[in-house]
């Protein structure tokens, strides 16, 4: 299975250890900083996405259609330097959703008034990685216990969260968590709830570690995590 491969017990119990976390305020931090991308952030409404229409994306002649798959899980750069390694997602992008503000921006989410999370929205190939693999790789990259709150990080916008995409996500979601309560001595506050409209972070969110491996948050949180699953970093 997927995460016995990747996530040993033991690695569980230090990625719970280390979380999300960074001595000083992250979006006070990055709210001014350079797009490694682009000059100036994005405005991310350009890149808004109904649910309702993003549960596929155009698969190449003679491939397997892609399934969507969001979790939010805290900071989304640290979901997404684990999610974009594992074998069968195509690709990975940090976002907001489940919030009442069209065409949100990092500072105002960062505000916690938007009503927005943190998200990475993962585009898989469920004939190589199903989404029950992914909602087992979802529990151990995150404490689900901790409700608005990963490590330092605090706040709604850092709440845990599977927003599913189908009524057979639905189904294994809730099956999971089941499953995933036993290994918790506290009570898992997951929120799982339908995907709502999507909107792609800015530019310089994406690929966030692999573009800034030396930035203090990256150096102290994401690479130690990575190191602990035995991924690249």
């Amino acid at each position: 299975m997927l995460r016995s491969i990747l996530l040993t017990a033991a690695t569980s119990v230090a990625l719970l250890l280390v979380g999300c976390a960074q001595p000083t305020d992250r979006a006070e931090n990055e709210s001014t900083a350079p797009s490694p991308h682009s000059t100036s952030n994005t405005t991310p409404a350009a890149a808004m996405t109904d649910a309702n229409d993003a549960s596929t994306t155009p698969p190449a002649a003679g491939s397997t259609a892609l399934e969507t798959a969001t979790f939010g899980a805290g900071c989304f750069w640290c979901v997404e330097a684990v999610l974009e390694q594992i074998e069968g997602v195509a690709d990975v992008t940090s976002g907001y959703m489940g919030g009442s503000v069209e065409n949100p921006t990092y500072q105002q989410v960062c505000t916690g008034t938007t009503g927005h999370a943190e998200v990475v929205q993962v585009h898989f190939d469920p004939s190589r990685l199903s989404f029950a693999d992914l909602v087992d790789v979802f529990w151990d990259l995150h404490d689900p216990t901790t409700l608005n709150r990963q490590g330092a990080d605090r706040g709604t916008q850092y709440r845990s969260a599977i927003f599913f995409h189908s009524p057979e996500q639905e189904a294994t979601a809730r099956a999971s968590l089941a499953a995933a309560q036993a290994r918790f001595e506290d009570p898992i506050v997951t929120e799982i709830t339908p995907a709502s409209t999507y909107y792609e972070a800015e530019d310089y969110h994406q690929d966030y570690y692999f573009a800034n491996r030396d930035q203090p948050y990256c150096r102290a949180v994401i690479s130690p995590k990575l190191k602990k699953l035995g991924l690249k970093h």
